[in-house]
């Protein structure tokens, strides 16, 4: 897990980090990032925790909408 993500979900609920969690797994492995130093880790992070706040649920749903951003960026 990157460092961002780590720190941005400390004061969570458990519920929004298994999301977060599992989303952002979700969108690393959709990208085939394996390295988890690779700066993109940090992007996709971000994109993950800005758009599980918002009213979106699904983990899946999450990380490609974070996919769809980073295409966009």
């Amino acid at each position: 897990m990157s460092t961002y993500l780590r720190l941005q979900t400390a004061n969570l609920k458990p519920e929004m980090v298994s999301r977060i969690t599992a989303a952002y797994e979700h969108a690393l492995q959709t990208l085939c990032v394996k390295d988890r130093d690779d700066p993109l880790t940090e992007m996709v992070a971000g994109k993950v925790i800005r758009i599980a706040r918002t009213e979106i649920l699904a983990p899946a749903e999450i990380a490609a909408l974070a996919i769809k951003e980073l295409e966009m960026s």
